[in-house]
Parts: structure tokens; sequence; C-alpha cells
């Protein structure tokens, strides 16, 4: 058994299969093969080229070893943050009956233990359940080496949990902003550093899923603070998506537009009363154009199983991005529409 492969996951489906030190990269191959024919005129910065061109490349390997993308969730230990409610819930329930086993955390130890129970009750397995915040760095990573030394390194990782304040610049506390980053940056990161490295480790590959939003693509109006998460989120994604590929570890960036979950009943909206009966007007209009969470939660299982990076819930998000980044002119416009539209719509509502 390799060194790096722990006790518990010797028992694994896939334990054995090596994804680490079987291939070299490509880049350096060719760099060596550059520097042996090189001729003695031939000028340095050819040289310097050829090196910043191929080093840059990892061809993956080619005697079988690769991990191929994770085709089923049968008997795979997936962990799923925020599976008290919402699209964590209807995650860990879909995963559940797809024969995952599963490891699910939240904050809220009533919700978790109750949906823990409903996924038991249909024949899933849940192996660890654990009420926790993970905007806590010691929790985590408590809670990881439990887990790694009761059941050995996870297969999938679904960073799902997340809250959401909205408000303009002059409306927003330090509070505020810190409490977004704290839970919707920081969550994540404290999940991705206490669980992929054991996963790289065992050598099998694996899934990494962060759910990251609309606000993580588009500059949305109020969403300055919401957004500064979600975009971080998308920058973590983007690097590792790259980084984790060498050790067949794919990488999905959720991008959920609205999705009817309690989220959206409890949203704080900085310096508007949620009461006022125009705002009242506007959430249930946003209600009515949202998603379910199981929408969400199929859209997720399915970007696992297909190993996209890209991971979309509805099309008006697939479209919108789709246009922001072909029509960026056209894009700022509408941008600045939308912002106004809604800046005077909450002046009318604050007016009463």
């Amino acid at each position: 058994m390799p060194a790096s492969v722990t006790k518990a996951d010797e028992g694994h489906p896939d334990a054995g299969v090596a994804v680490r030190g079987r291939h070299r990269p490509l880049g350096v191959l060719l760099l060596a093969a550059a520097a042996e024919v090189r001729p003695p005129q031939t000028d340095r910065p050819t040289l310097e080229w050829r090196t910043l061109l191929f080093v840059t490349y990892d061809r993956p390997p080619t005697d079988g070893t690769a991990t191929m993308p994770i085709k089923t969730l049968q008997d795979r230990r997936c962990l799923i943050t925020g599976a008290a409610s919402g699209i964590g819930r209807a995650t860990a329930i879909a995963a559940g009956r797809r024969g995952a086993r599963l490891f699910l955390t939240d904050i809220n130890d009533a919700g978790l233990q109750a949906v823990a129970a409903e996924i038991r009750g249909a024949g899933g397995t849940v192996s660890f359940v654990r009420a926790a915040d993970i905007s806590d760095h010691g929790a985590v990573a408590a809670m990881a080496k439990e887990i790694h030394g009761d059941h050995g390194s996870l297969d999938v990782l679904m960073n799902i949990a997340g809250v959401s304040t909205w408000g303009t610049v002059e409306n927003l506390q330090h509070e505020h902003w810190q409490r977004m980053v704290d839970i919707n940056l920081m969550g994540p990161i404290h999940v991705i550093e206490c669980f992929v490295p054991p996963m790289i480790a065992a050598g099998r590959g694996g899934h990494l899923v962060n759910v990251s939003s609309a606000a993580g693509l588009f500059g949305l109006p109020w969403h300055a603070a919401y957004s500064a998460s979600k975009f971080g989120l998308r920058g973590v994604s983007e690097v590792l998506r790259f980084d984790l590929r060498r050790h067949g570890i794919g990488v999905s960036l959720v991008c959920p537009g609205g999705v009817d979950t309690p989220l959206v009943g409890t949203v704080q909206i900085v310096g508007v009363d949620r009461d006022n009966p125009r705002i009242k007007q506007l959430v249930g209009h946003f209600q009515r154009r949202a998603v379910a969470p199981e929408r969400v939660a199929a859209a997720i299982l399915t970007g696992i199983q297909k190993n996209r990076y890209m991971v979309y819930s509805s099309s008006d998000v697939r479209v919108g991005y789709w246009f922001q980044r072909k029509f960026a002119l056209p894009y700022e416009l509408a941008m600045r529409g939308l912002n106004d539209a809604l800046t005077a719509a909450m002046r009318r509502a604050q007016r009463g």
C-alpha cells in the first residue's frame, strides 16, 4: 500500500489505482531534447521562448492509470456542506438516491439531523453528520481529522453552504463584508485546504464542486459584498481546475441564478425594510422566476459525472455569460440599466 494512502482507504473501490508519479511532464521532455540538440549558435531567446511554451503543458498519463471522470456516485464518499436546507439539502438527497456515502455538515444541527434521517429512511447511506461552522477553520480541521481517521480520504467535495447580504456601498457596514467573505469564500477554502491534500495523496482522483452564483459572473446591483465572495470563489476554482488536473481531480464551478430556497426569505438587504409591501412584491416576483433547488442539485450531479467546469441551473445565466464575453459594451449598458431600475424601485418603496 502506498505510504500516502491511509488504512481506511484500503477498502475503497479504487484503492491501489495511482494517479501521481506515473508520467513526466511533456514540457520537461521537450525541453531536455531541445537542450541536447541545440547548436552552439542558437540564440538564447529562442530557447527561453520554448521553455515558456512547453514547461506549462503537462501531458496526462498514457499507461492507463489516469482517473476518468466520476461516472457514478455509487459508494463514493461525498462531503456536502450546507446540507440542512436549500441546494445542499436537495443535493444530499439526490446523491443519496444514487448510492453515495454521504458526509454532511451544516451550521443548523436540527435541519441537518432531519435531512440525515430522511436519507437513511429512504435507504441511503449517511456515514457522518456534524453541525459545524465552515467559517471556523479549527472546526473544519477537526472534522476533517475525524473523517480521515475513520473513513479515509473522500472522493467528492461539494462546497454548497452560503449566505447572502445585499446593499449599496454607503449602507453596507464592515461586518456585512466580513461575513460574506468568512462564510462564502473562506469557508470553502477551509474545506479545500483540509480535504483536498488527502484526496491528492490517496491517488484516486476525485471531484471538487464550488457553488458560486450568477453574482460571481455579473455585476448585479447591490451585490458588492456578496459578489466579492462569489467572484473570489470563482477565481479559486479557475486556478484549481488546472492545478488539480494532473491529480485526476475535476473541478466544477456552479453558477445558479435565482433559486427558490429559504435564503430568499432571509437575505438581508441593508437599508431596506423587508416588510414593506413593495419589497415583498419584488421578492415575490423573484421567487416566481426562481428554479427549484432540486433542479440545481440535478445540474450539480450531472456536472460531476460529465466532468463539466461551468455548471448552470438555468439558460438565462448561460446566455448572459456568453453575452457578457461576446458583447462587452451592450453588457455594460444592460448592467447600468438594471442598476438604475432596481435603485429606482427601492427608492419608491422607501418613500412608501
